[in-house]
């Protein structure tokens, strides 16, 4: 059932007599116009004034009951009790359908009274009056319980209305959450790529501007690959910005970078004049994609910060080495150690947060033999703990 449709059937009582009381009212005083006809045309208008309240019971409940209960007194007084007394049944299962149940309660004792008046006055002998009295009774029994269970199920419905809306209210907050968790992600992402790309691109342009008259064959070798690392940045860059957009259904992204793209990474930073020397000892075996581009980034945003703080004539060594439950990375290189490599930026934590993610640490700082290292280990997900996931 949706939450607009609860809304409908716990909706309160309209204040306004709606068309079922008006077809209910009239045909209650047609059947007791018919029985009372050979009675007068007093008795007419008592039976009007008995029916007629009810289009007004939704909108006051007891006030209708207590009107018709003092007209069925007064008629009960006069004569016997017409068809017409059958509006203090309906007005009576109002009252328990739409008030408290102190309130049903009092009503069901007035209606009693009534009842055992009745009895007394328009039987002979107490079999007669026993009788009348257990069948009136039966009647408003049965007319309480019915009002009692309609007001129950709608209590019910406005409970289930309300928990659906509480549950509204969470999705929207979880959609939310994800979607800030989503733009945190794409923001680490477009920095590493940026970051990368640039530092790269500029270390080639740095080095053709160097050579550019007395080696003309490094500057264009230097130019074509600036072109080509800032063609593989914007093609990064368009995936990133693609996951934000509503792509045509079935559209397939290029696959993200993993720890086999290494090698390609550490050939662009050579190729940006920087020696490095890349290590993989042992077989990733069951590292999630996730786990992967992870290792990737840290790796990169290391190698970006050789690029652009280690200065002049450093190298490189990139170390991975995978055992069944960590893989283990260390990123060193032997420029300087100056205090704007470990002020905690955007890279830094950044890298941190992607080894957190899959239960490691991440340690970035100066080398005691000179230098700069950053090393960090992650555990890999057992079969077992991401099948709970």
């Amino acid at each position: 059932m949706s939450i607009q449709a609860l809304r409908r059937v716990a909706a309160p009582h309209g204040r306004r007599p709606s068309w079922l009381d008006g077809c209910l009212a009239l045909a209650l005083l047609g059947i007791s116009l018919v029985h009372t006809a050979r009675s007068g045309g007093a008795w007419a208008v008592l039976d009007v004034a008995l029916v007629v309240p009810l289009l007004w019971r939704r909108r006051a409940p007891v006030a209708v009951f207590s009107v018709i209960w003092v007209l069925a007194a007064v008629q009960g007084l006069i004569e016997k009790p017409t068809f017409a007394v059958a509006a203090l049944l309906i007005a009576f299962y109002t009252v328990a359908s739409a008030t408290e149940r102190r309130t049903a309660v009092l009503a069901a004792m007035a209606l009693e009274l009534g009842i055992v008046l009745v009895a007394i006055k328009t039987t002979t002998g107490l079999d007669g009056a026993l009788r009348t009295f257990i069948g009136l009774s039966g009647l408003a029994t049965a007319a309480g319980v019915l009002g009692i269970n309609v007001r129950n199920r709608r209590l019910i419905v406005a409970g289930l209305r309300e928990r659906a809306d509480r549950l509204e209210q969470e999705r929207e907050q979880e959609l939310a959450l994800a979607r800030v968790t989503e733009r945190s992600r794409i923001a680490r992402e477009m920095h590493d790529v940026v970051a990368h790309n640039l530092s790269v691109m500029l270390a080639l342009t740095d080095g053709a501007a160097y050579h550019v008259h007395d080696a003309p064959e490094r500057v264009e070798a230097a130019l074509e690959q600036a072109s080509r690392t800032g063609r593989q940045a914007l093609a990064e860059m368009r995936q990133l910005l693609g996951v934000l957009n509503d792509g045509p259904a079935g559209a397939e992204l290029s696959p993200q970078p993993g720890i086999r793209q290494i090698e390609e990474l550490v050939e662009q930073v050579r190729t940006a004049g920087v020696p490095v020397s890349y290590t993989m000892t042992g077989e990733v075996n069951g590292a999630p994609a996730g786990m992967e581009l992870a290792i990737f980034r840290i790796v990169q945003e290391a190698l970006t910060n050789t690029l652009k703080h280690a200065g002049p004539g450093a190298s490189a060594y990139v170390t991975l080495t995978c055992f069944d439950e960590t893989i283990e990375v260390v990123v060193r290189d032997t420029g300087n150690t100056s205090r704007a490599r470990g002020s905690g930026g955007a890279g830094l934590r950044g890298m941190r947060e992607r080894a957190a993610v899959y239960g490691g640490t991440l340690e970035a700082g100066p080398c005691a033999q000179g230098g700069w290292q950053v090393s960090a280990a992650l555990t890999v997900p057992s079969v077992t703990s991401a099948a709970v996931r």
